[in-house]
């Protein structure tokens, strides 16, 4: 693997756990457990590989239509692993970030993920990003309201409004776009994530589940990112 090519930023939609788990004649909340031990896998080996930041799409605005009992282990289990998991990532220098909205979300999960930002706020080393009460279009519309309001207040001209003013009012401000988009479980869409940072990502689709998507597949991914050519809308080179 080439170190010098390794994506900056990785965003990762983690699909199919309850797919992984019926396969198995197992409840969904299996596949759920499974999966938040694989988040520990690939974090740790998104570090070592040298990604800077890792953005996981754990819990969608539109997930809240899901059983309730399914929502409330979901909570639960985040709430626990959180606790948990600050103390390590704390070690391990890594810097733990949520963006969503707060609305809604239980005050459990609240304090354990303002716990875990707050834990991690100085550390210099990968991002952890998670996406979480978070839909790319609730984003935006935050995003607008913003740029309105400092341009109501006089903040903002409004002749000055750029690309860069856009990003500024995004979630992700202090993160550069993501360079790759994964997703696992076959499934061939974005759903409603990281519309406007995805514009020049490649995308990698896997019909691993989530559950199954170990390290030796993550790499899989890197390679398969490194061999390809960005181009931003430029022509191919000659030596490409």
């Amino acid at each position: 693997m080439n170190k010098v090519r390794v994506p900056q930023h990785v965003a990762i939609i983690m699909d199919g756990n309850g797919r992984w788990a019926k396969a198995r004649r197992m409840p969904r909340s299996y596949g759920h457990l499974n999966g938040v031990k694989r988040v520990d896998e690939i974090v740790a080996a998104a570090q070592r590989m040298g990604v800077k930041a890792l953005t996981l799409f754990a819990f969608s605005s539109e997930n809240w239509k899901r059983p309730k009992a399914e929502v409330s282990m979901l909570m639960k289990t985040l709430a626990s692993n959180l606790d948990r998991k600050a103390k390590e990532l704390h070690r391990l220098g890594i810097r733990f970030k949520v963006i969503g909205r707060s609305e809604g979300v239980p005050d459990l999960v609240l304090r354990s993920l303002e716990n875990a930002q707050e834990k991690t706020h100085g550390n210099n080393g990968m991002t952890l990003n998670l996406a979480f009460n978070y839909g790319a279009r609730q984003e935006i519309v935050d995003a607008v309201r913003k740029i309105a309001s400092d341009a109501k207040k006089g903040k903002l001209r409004v002749e000055k409004i750029d690309e860069k003013t856009v990003s500024d009012a995004l979630y992700t401000k202090d993160l550069p776009d993501p360079d790759l988009l994964i997703r696992t479980s076959g499934e061939m869409r974005i759903s409603n994530f990281l519309l406007w940072q995805l514009s020049y990502a490649e995308f990698y689709f896997t019909n691993k589940h989530w559950p199954e998507f170990t390290e030796k597949e993550f790499q899989k991914a890197i390679l398969d990112f490194q061999g390809r050519q960005r181009r931003y809308g430029a022509a191919r080179s000659k030596k490409g």
